[in-house]
């Protein structure tokens, strides 16, 4: 039997995936198929991606890490609501490049903060990506330095031209997003109303189709 800790950054990510499972402070433990399963929602970002690993790897030992959660789209060709396997991880802070042991996938770019509208065409120029998140790459760093398997599913939860709030004004140190101030400026900022709408819906759309492709891909033999 396999043992994987599963990294998402916010617990909508991981709610449709967790039904059931069993919560012990910030961990949650279930099994898919023959797989053994530890989860943590830890923050979005570098930080808080790899204090996240660190409790599930303190916990047990694992043959896996899995990075799951929403990503943002880069290209056309990727819509919101859909869950894709990664390939493989560019690191836009190192230029590091990190192979996942899925066979097939899109590439995914991780950046140091939410991507933005405006700079949404030039990152998929530069870097041949089609995704865009904030925590795969210090996932896939840490699964190689403790020579485990590393995986990475994403599901999408904005389009490459859905036009957002700067939500990273709005992230604490903790790697959570600061919902009074955001709620805040949302309300006194109506013209992104029906934007949050879509990304709201979207965005629990792309979890269900995550827990999917996770759990379909998790019974399969690692």
């Amino acid at each position: 039997m396999k043992r994987v800790g599963i990294i998402a950054a916010l617990p909508g990510e991981l709610k449709p995936l967790i039904r059931g499972w069993q919560q012990r402070r910030s961990l949650y433990f279930g099994r898919i198929g023959e797989t053994e399963c530890i989860a943590i929602a830890g923050g979005m970002g570098a930080e808080a991606a790899a204090r996240a690993c660190e409790l599930v790897l303190a916990e047990d030992k694992l043959d896996a890490l899995v990075s799951i959660g929403w990503a943002g789209a880069l290209s056309c060709g990727l819509k919101p609501r859909t869950a894709c396997a990664i390939y493989d991880v560019i690191d836009s802070a190192t230029g590091e490049r990190f192979v996942t042991d899925f066979p097939t996938g899109q590439r995914l770019l991780t950046l140091d903060h939410v991507a933005c509208h405006d700079e949404k065409r030039e990152l998929a120029e530069k870097y041949k990506a089609p995704l865009v998140d904030m925590e795969a790459a210090t996932v896939a760093r840490i699964a190689a330095a403790r020579d485990l398997a590393f995986f990475c599913f994403k599901g999408i939860s904005d389009g490459a031209n859905d036009k957002l709030p700067n939500f990273n004004r709005f992230l604490g140190k903790d790697g959570q997003l600061r919902m009074p101030l955001f709620i805040t400026y949302a309300l006194l900022h109506p013209k992104y109303w029906p934007a949050l709408r879509q990304l709201d819906t979207q965005s629990q759309a792309a979890a269900r189709n995550l827990a999917s492709i996770v759990t379909e891909s998790l019974r399969r033999p690692l």
